[in-house]
């Protein structure tokens, strides 16, 4: 085993004067960065207050969900001999509101991959259960993530 460590500072860039004196008084503004890395700009979703121009942390879940599967997929296809073309996600989620907290219920990554060859569909096919099942992201969740994904020579 081995451990890994990650490090990412967030910092809150949505004062307006008041701070937090009121609900409607601050921006969600958020800067998120990471040594070396250009910085990225966030804020809450729209429906939370939120600059919908910038990324939410919905946005980054689901990112990392369907990115994970895509570099696990790459992995699983080297390792069944079956080259990859092309590949793009269509990713869905679905969160749910109640009360003051809420959880995402579900996702559902969409690849659509294109092989080499028409010999290696059934193996790509199969290379994307590997794949789910080496993702660090989809292993550290706790609610469904679906693979529909369709693939082609």
């Amino acid at each position: 085993m081995s451990i890994h460590r990650y490090a990412v500072t967030t910092e809150w860039t949505g004062n307006h004067g008041s701070g937090t004196s009121g609900y409607r008084e601050y921006a969600r503004d958020v800067t998120v960065q990471v040594e070396g890395k250009p910085d990225i700009l966030a804020s809450a979703d729209r429906p939370f207050r939120g600059d919908p121009a910038r990324w939410n942390p919905e946005d980054f879940l689901m990112s990392a969900l369907s990115e994970c599967h895509l570099l696990s997929y790459l992995h699983a296809c080297v390792t069944r001999s079956v080259v990859v073309t092309e590949y793009t996600d269509h990713a869905e989620g679905e969160m749910e509101i109640s009360g003051n907290g809420g959880r995402f219920r579900s996702v559902i990554l969409r690849p659509q991959v294109r092989v080499a060859d028409e010999g290696m569909i059934e193996e790509a096919m199969a290379a994307h259960h590997d794949a789910h099942e080496w993702c660090f992201i989809a292993n550290s969740v706790n609610f469904e993530i679906r693979v529909e994904p369709t693939i082609t020579a």
